[in-house]
């Protein structure tokens, strides 16, 4: 955008324009009110046999003028207007039919001063996803919430390109579970009305207002308001979907969809934005990206399931009680070597974690019946270990036990989780997940399960989580209970999840092959997060892992 050059300045009881009462003398400059505007438009995909266009419902803008700062665009199909500083926007009308929108194309000088033009423009939409549809309204209306028990409900990343895929995901932050905790009143209804089309209501709740963009509307961020600061929070809105265009939807491999609530509507989080991409839509999970102002992309997940409104399972379908091995820590010195192995080197390991695994007994040692994985501040870096039974111990179905104490200190990242043991032949998440135990440091006392499959990998919505206060100071036994038709999670033999999907396919059930165990202390990372300057170190301390069947 162009720098505004010219503010037009009261100063104490100075009346006219030319301050020649005051101690300073201020000139404004010449005011100038924009002449000779005009807007052209060209309607993508024009030909004669598609003189509306080819359906996508894209149209270039091109506006001019003399003595312009800036032009905004008000496109006269309930979307946020648009602005561009030369002139030129790509807009994606997404009403479905040949239908007329009067485009307005606002030139902005000095002081604010604006004139406009307008055009009529006839653009023909195509597009429709009756499956998106269907997963949001339920078929007539249905309710979705903030998925709030779930790490990674709200996440920030760039939205610049870059090589790494950054622009793809939640790259700069990930919220822990229940972090913004004025806004999970927050209900929204989506309808599909008589004529097969959709609405939205925001039903409940207030709006949150994050820091990046609280400025920019005048009050503090990171705070909830009411509908006099987000005055179109609330009321029946219309919903149109479209092809999604942002720069994430090729490399992200997203649904390849996005919707817009019409009149300014908004999921609860206000950026000034309406357009949601989909990254994933099933009957209970909503996973979108939106934009702020064209530098930040937001990343949010909904659930149509209450958090806290399931029981879940109370009950394990199976009893395993032969114990097949167990590692009971008895010999001090390195960690048993036929039963465990290491992974080594600092890659970041797809999480961006910062630390360096070593095989060093200063990171993973035995001593007085207890295993150390001891994450180390290095110099500007950080050591830790890995430990894995892959190509030792491996096993289908069964009961894992492993009894631990969690380390402290923000940043660390401590795991006892199992992995497919075909993993180097048909890769993550073909081969499947199980993470039986994760702690944050940053959030002391938080601990979670989650499973990782080709149709919920990443940030995942088969997990859950709960609060374990003494994770730090006192041993605790973390457990997974694994059969042929469900998996149960539990903490000091209390179930508090249970994966049972009541469809079983590759996509949904990669669990019917061995795994093998991993247990390990990270640094940083998408969960681990920011690490406290003052840590030094750290350790999960292991008294026993034991395997039944």
């Amino acid at each position: 955008m162009k720098t505004l050059k010219y503010i037009p300045i009261i100063l104490f009881t100075c009346l006219a324009l030319v301050f020649t009462g005051c101690e300073e003398e201020y000139s404004l400059g010449e005011l100038k009110t924009p002449s000779n505007v005009s807007v052209t438009f060209e309607v993508v995909g024009v030909d004669d046999e598609n003189p509306y266009g080819d359906g996508s419902g894209l149209v270039n803008f091109t506006a001019t003028a003399n003595d312009e700062i800036t032009f905004n665009y008000i496109f006269g199909d309930g979307t946020n207007t648009g602005v561009s500083a030369d002139g030129k926007i790509t807009h994606q009308f997404s009403k479905n039919g040949v239908n007329t929108y009067t485009v307005t194309a606002v030139a902005v000088g000095t002081g604010g001063i604006s004139s406009s033009a307008s055009v009529q423009v006839e653009v023909y939409s195509s597009f429709s996803d009756e499956e998106a549809l269907e997963f949001l309204t339920g078929g007539s209306s249905k309710t979705w919430y903030w998925a709030a028990d779930q790490a990674g409900h709200v996440g920030l990343g760039p939205n610049s390109y870059d090589s790494e895929g950054y622009h793809t995901w939640a790259y700069w932050f990930n919220a822990a579970a229940y972090e913004k905790t004025c806004m999970y009143d927050a209900e929204f209804v989506f309808t599909k009305d008589a004529a097969g089309g959709i609405t939205f209501e925001q039903s409940a709740g207030n709006a949150y207002i994050p820091g990046t963009y609280a400025g920019k509307i005048g009050v503090e961020g990171d705070n909830c308001y009411g509908d006099d600061v987000a005055t179109t929070m609330y009321g029946v809105k219309n919903v149109t979907f479209a092809p999604a265009n942002s720069i994430a939807t090729e490399d992200g491999q997203y649904r390849g969809t996005s919707f817009t609530i019409k009149d300014g509507g908004f999921m609860c989080w206000y950026v000034g934005a309406s357009t949601y991409e989909i990254i994933e839509v099933t009957d209970n999970i909503l996973k979108v990206r939106i934009e702020e102002d064209g530098t930040y992309a937001w990343y949010h997940t909904f659930t149509s399931t209450k958090p806290g409104d399931e029981s879940g399972n109370e009950e394990l379908d199976v009893e395993y009680t032969n114990l097949l091995w167990a590692d009971e820590f008895d010999t001090d010195g390195a960690p048993d070597a036929t039963t465990w192995t290491y992974d080594l080197g600092a890659t970041g390991w797809g999480n961006n974690e910062v630390q360096n695994y070593t095989n060093s007994l200063d990171n993973a040692s035995v001593s007085d019946g207890i295993l150390k994985i001891t994450a180390k501040k290095d110099g500007s870096s950080y050591t830790s270990a890995r430990l894995k039974t892959q190509g030792l111990r491996e096993f289908t179905y069964g009961r894992v036990d492993v009894r631990a104490k969690l380390p402290e200190g923000g940043g660390t990242w401590p795991a006892i989780w199992m992995l497919g043991a075909n993993f180097s032949t048909v890769g993550w998440p073909n081969c499947g997940e199980i993470d039986i135990m994760e702690g944050i440091g940053n959030t002391p006392g938080h601990v979670q399960c989650a499973l990782h499959t080709p149709s919920s990998s990443g940030a995942t919505v088969n997990m859950e989580s709960t609060t374990v206060n003494d994770a730090s100071s006192e041993f605790h036994v973390y457990s997974v209970n694994w059969s042929e038709n469900q998996i149960s999670f539990l903490i000091d033999d209390e179930i508090y999840y249970t994966y049972k999907p009541e469809t079983k396919n590759s996509d949904t059930w990669p669990f019917d092959a061995d795994q093998f165990i991993i247990l390990n202390v990270a640094m940083g990372g998408t969960l681990g997060g920011d690490i406290d300057p003052a840590f030094v170190e750290s350790a999960m301390e292991i008294d026993y892992v034991r395997v039944y069947q």
